[in-house]
């Protein structure tokens, strides 16, 4: 049989509750998921580290018993990466239509370079659609409450960068 992997990359500065319920519905429809946390992250306010950023993912992965899904850093073009991981499938969590032109164009460029790979789109449930990586940054920027919005995880290791200023 053959197996049925896929990547799911992003900067998950940090990973939200949408993710991570991407990353879980992927992980029921392919036997391996590579989450592919990129090493660098050029977004405006970054608040973790690459290293940190894998920590966090791992923990909540080991958590939720996700057993198929594995954390890798993304240090090279995305077709690169699925091509050593022996995937030709990436995942794309799309919330909003602005985020659909921004992926769908980011797709067509990886399907010029790479036409054996696909992108598949997922969104992520409809209570989670609103909640973005810069809005929880910007929350814990002033100290406020990012628990409804970020993992277990997440939200540990931000309230605890809070205590340490």
């Amino acid at each position: 049989m053959i197996e049925r992997a896929a990547v799911y990359p992003g900067t998950f500065d940090p990973m939200t509750l949408g993710h991570f319920d991407i990353i879980k519905r992927a992980a029921r429809l392919f036997d391996r998921l590579v989450v592919a946390v990129a090493k660098s992250s050029a977004k405006k306010g970054a608040i973790f580290s690459a290293k940190e950023r894998l920590a966090m993912i791992r923990e909540d992965v080991r958590r939720e018993g996700l057993k198929n899904v594995e954390v890798k850093v993304l240090d090279t073009l995305l077709v690169d990466f699925c091509r050593r991981e022996g995937t030709n499938v990436v995942i794309r969590g799309v919330r909003v239509y602005s985020d659909f032109e921004y992926e769908f164009q980011m797709a067509l460029t990886n399907r010029r370079m790479a036409p054996e790979i696909e992108t598949l789109f997922m969104m992520p449930c409809e209570s989670l659609a609103y909640v973005t990586a810069s809005t929880v940054r910007e929350i814990a920027s002033y100290g406020g409450d990012t628990a409804p919005f970020v993992t277990e995880a997440v939200h540990k290791r931000i309230v605890g960068r809070l205590l340490r200023k």
